[in-house]
């Protein structure tokens, strides 16, 4: 599967608070080591905003959510739980905190970095199914990064 260099941008269905909220998010990631790829396409068609993979193989998915309207309208969020061993919603200060779950991790987000609110809580994935997110998360960054070397 050829990914176009589009593909590695911004696609533009991103509100700027998301797009800063991810970058934030970006940021803690990379200071606590882990590796990231943005908008992920799951097994069950699914797209995760934000998949982690920590240097333990653990794999944490970050749906972000810009505003109350966008969390109220998200029903599919519960269903990435199945591909991942972490959850957590990433939201931006001037959204109200306590509308996330409680069974869900809590990020606070701008564009400048991010904080853990509430850790997520680990509930580990069938070593199957872990390893078929890993695979499919090295293929997808194996792919994007040689979009960028030869588009």
């Amino acid at each position: 599967m050829d990914i176009p260099v589009s593909a590695l941008k911004p696609d533009g269905r991103q509100s700027e608070t998301a797009a800063a909220i991810q970058r934030g998010v970006g940021r803690l990631l990379r200071a606590h080591d882990y590796a990231m790829l943005t908008e992920f396409t799951l097994a069950s068609g699914r797209r995760a905003d934000v998949i982690a993979l920590s240097p333990k193989g653990m794999l944490w998915i970050i749906e972000i959510k810009s505003s109350p309207l966008d969390f109220k309208v998200d029903l599919k969020w519960p269903e990435y739980r199945d591909y991942c061993d972490h959850f957590s919603f990433a939201i931006p200060q001037s959204m109200d905190a306590d509308l996330i779950p409680v069974e869900a991790g809590l990020i606070i987000a701008d564009q400048w970095g991010a904080e853990i609110i509430r850790a997520a809580s680990e509930h580990p994935l069938h070593t199957s199914r872990k390893r078929a997110v890993h695979m499919a998360f090295a293929r997808v960054a194996a792919q994007r990064l040689h979009g960028l070397w030869d588009p």
